[in-house]
């Protein structure tokens, strides 16, 4: 079976090589793992529905987190950095959320989730703005129309990663409008990934605070 790990990808990079198992078969995974052990490499995976992880023939050492789709692979010491935090509409856009809290934690930081704070009812989102001004990267995650990105970005002055999730139906179904509406936003400071891409903002938003510190 054919693969071949990116060793370096973190040495180039500054975030390690993660394993996306949508489109893959059980057994290329069973492959992939059993190399990695062999090697005694870490590993995130990101897109395991629970299906193909409950058919793979050894996942009894991997940690495993059903809500966002994600597995580890190999000891994980406790995250120690932090400055990053995530902000997601409503409980249906939480698993977008946990991948991205799950990535950084792989990476070694903590990253809070703040649920539920959509601009429907607006004061829960303003009950816990002191919270998320103390973050340097603020992670955005909201389906529907999308209103959460613009309404942060207009209230904290750290960059906001904004990532649209495919929550919705009618001209919201398939996360489209909430994407535009992050594409569109006026308020200055927002940045997008692609649709329910929450590992690509954690690994951006990890970038970010990295060329900060050189």
């Amino acid at each position: 079976m054919e693969f071949q790990f990116d060793h370096e990808r973190e040495q180039r990079t500054g975030v390690p090589e993660a394993v996306f198992c949508t489109h893959k078969s059980t057994a290329q995974i069973d492959a992939i793992l059993a190399a990695a052990r062999a090697e005694g490499r870490r590993l995130l995976l990101t897109r395991l529905d629970a299906e193909r992880h409950a058919a793979l023939k050894a996942a009894a050492d991997l940690d495993y987190d059903p809500l966002s789709g994600t597995a580890i692979l190999g000891a994980q010491s406790p995250p120690t950095r932090d400055g990053i935090g995530i902000v997601a509409a409503g409980t249906s856009d939480l698993p977008v959320a946990r991948e991205a809290a799950r990535t950084l934690a792989f990476n070694g930081w903590q990253a809070p989730v703040i649920a539920d704070v959509g601009v429907a009812g607006l004061w829960r989102l303003t009950s816990r703005l002191e919270e998320i001004r103390r973050w340097k990267v603020v992670i955005a995650v909201a389906g529907m129309e999308g209103a959460l990105f613009s309404v942060i970005a207009g209230l904290v002055t750290a960059p906001v990663i904004a990532v649209p999730t495919s929550v919705g139906y009618g001209v919201a179904e398939g996360g489209m409008t909430a994407l535009h509406a992050a594409l569109a936003s006026c308020a200055p400071g927002v940045v997008v990934v692609n649709i329910d891409n929450g590992f690509g903002a954690a690994t951006a938003a990890i970038k970010m605070l990295n060329a900060a510190g050189r």
